[in-house]
């Protein structure tokens, strides 16, 4: 079952990864709210070079801390196998100037001050308290964060152009001081459930005006100074994109290899779809006949958020309420998941994982564009299965839970895309196999999914890496243009967010085939698990092989085959 076994003796490598942990959140405020350590709510991130240069060192003392230690037993091998492989590329990755130099319209300092006050409490006056305080070192933040950028440049790492004008937009609403964010939402504190009063009200309001004019100062140096250095050019080079896509999937992939199994992949997943598309609408079918045909069920649509919100808690409750005890043995705390409809508008769907002692629950979190009032339960069956159970709610939320067997480290830092994404993504087939997908519309959906994942690795490794383009694309070398016509083709989506996807792909080079690539390899795992059993003589469980994957908590991708017993 999914759940703890035994209570294993802490080790002298378990105390190593937990000063490192301890240590983190006091230098990473912003991540320690996020992976849910008490204690740093009020404080604040250090965005500067001297801040990135401080974390680097934590990097390097816990490096050589690691080296002088001797394991204890298979965990403790696991820890520092892992551990030395995030901590080694994160020096990389700080050596190489890309931590000071990231801009994009996703993942980057400029959205991370606000969706940060997405996770924190607001209950009581102390909530509020450390809400303000924190509010109130955002220009301090920025501030360091122009450094930072500007270090960046100063070396040629400098965002391309896109990045650089969608980030002025982004930065332009939160600067507005009638409609920020931090001017709104503090100024609707309402402590205990009543409005904030005196001085609270008062350190609210400043706190807000003073975050937002921090990002009119952002605004003005990504357009007076950033744009005219910026290149029109988004490919990053292989260089660059071999030290990310290492980070994101957890592994090294051959990245030709992987390109062409990501043009296999798309036409697999395009035929795939044709299938099902004649089945729902007959033969010959297009997308948009077989979308019209869904559409035009009412028992498949959802008017307002209110109703997508509920709809999304009850279908996560049922997977929940049905795999337990079949499939997997969920412990209490995991049966919980909070399905929300988030502050922000920009159109994305994700996972935030509970805190340390579950006082904060694992939640789902729905984005939905400005004016969009009507849903399809048939596109989206398929997201629900990925961010809840099976997916990233039952992956982190049993980490977390796991501590009895993993140090703080193993539980609440250690995430790579490849294995997280990979997983969730994996969990969408395994519902599909376990049965939850046999209506033809949540398979589309199921599918339209999966080929937009298999159209991400063409993408990003062709524009990035600067592949040539096949002849239906265009020809010649991949870029932005060439991926737009290739994205909207296979991609059935509205065209706003498929605008702001492609626009994240250009910015934040291997991330989005860290999905599917980790998909891909675990299938791959799983596949030699069960052939490992056979060639013992053994029955193979999958159900076993689940728990013990699932209790090794995110591991990166080139540990994990050791770590499950798969290499010596």
């Amino acid at each position: 079952m999914v759940g703890i076994v035994t209570v294993r003796q802490a080790t002298a490598i378990d105390a190593i990864a937990d000063a490192y942990t301890d240590r983190l959140a006091e230098l990473d405020p912003l991540a320690a709210t996020e992976m849910g350590i008490p204690g740093h709510d009020h404080q604040m991130t250090d965005l500067s070079p001297e801040g990135h240069a401080e974390l680097a060192r934590l990097s390097r003392e816990t490096l050589a801390r690691l080296a002088t230690a001797e394991p204890a037993d298979d965990v403790d091998t696991v820890t520092v196998a892992a551990m030395t492989d995030r901590l080694q590329l994160a020096l990389d990755l700080h050596e190489a100037g890309e931590f000071e130099g990231q801009l994009n319209v996703i993942a980057s300092p400029l959205q991370a001050l606000r969706d940060v006050l997405d996770l924190m409490p607001t209950a009581t006056t102390d909530d509020w308290a450390n809400i303000a305080a924190r509010v109130s070192k955002v220009p301090w933040a920025v501030h360091g964060y122009i450094e930072s950028l500007r270090s960046a440049a100063r070396r040629g790492l400098v965002p391309a152009a896109l990045q650089v004008q969608e980030g002025i937009k982004q930065a332009a609403e939160l600067a507005d001081p009638s409609s920020s964010f931090f001017v709104t939402f503090l100024a609707g504190a309402t402590p205990d459930g009543s409005p904030a009063e005196g001085a609270l009200a008062n350190d609210l309001a400043m706190a807000g005006r003073k975050a937002a004019q921090a990002y009119g100062e952002l605004v003005a140096f990504l357009g007076d100074e950033l744009a005219g250095q910026a290149p029109a050019d988004d490919a990053v080079g292989r260089d660059r994109y071999a030290l990310w896509s290492r980070e994101f999937v957890g592994d090294a992939v051959d990245l030709d290899e992987t390109y062409e199994w990501g043009l296999e992949e798309l036409a697999r997943m395009t035929a795939e779809q044709e299938r099902i598309m004649a089945e729902i609408a007959g033969p010959g079918a297009t997308m948009a006949d077989a979308v019209a045909a869904l559409e035009a069920d009412p028992s498949r649509r959802l008017h307002g958020k209110e109703a997508l919100q509920r709809w999304m808690q009850q279908t996560a409750d049922a997977a929940i309420a049905a795999l337990d005890g079949v499939h997997f043995g969920l412990a209490e705390p995991l049966k919980t998941i909070e399905c929300m409809i988030a502050p922000t508008e920009n159109g994305g769907i994700y996972y935030t994982g509970p805190s340390d002692d579950f006082s904060r629950p694992g939640r789902m979190w729905w984005s939905v564009p400005p004016g969009v009032t009507e849903f399809s339960t048939w596109r989206e069956k398929t997201t629900v299965y990925h961010e809840g159970v099976p997916g990233h709610h039952l992956q982190i939320a049993q980490a977390v839970l796991n501590r009895e067997q993993l140090n703080s480290w193993r539980r609440l830092v250690s995430w790579s895309s490849g294995h997280g994404e990979g997983w969730a993504l994996y969990s969408e087939r395994l519902m599909e196999e376990f049965g939850f997908m046999d209506d033809p519309g949540d398979r589309l959906g199921l599918v339209d999914g999966q080929r937009m994942r298999a159209t991400r690795v063409v993408l990003d490794i062709g524009v990035h890496c600067r592949k040539p383009a096949p002849a239906q694309w265009g020809g010649g070398t991949w870029d932005a243009e060439k991926a737009w016509e290739c994205f909207k083709a296979n991609v059935n989506m509205d065209e706003a967010f498929l605008r702001f996807e492609l626009n994240r792909y250009l910015g934040w080079p291997g991330q989005a085939p860290s999905y599917k690539i980790g998909q891909r390899l675990w299938e791959g795992y799983r596949a030699r698990s069960e052939a490992a059993a056979r060639a013992a003589g053994e029955e193979f469980s999958l159900k076993d092989f689940h728990t013990r994957a699932l209790n090794l908590g995110s591991v990166p991708l080139a540990v994990f085959p050791k770590a499950l017993g798969l290499e010596p």
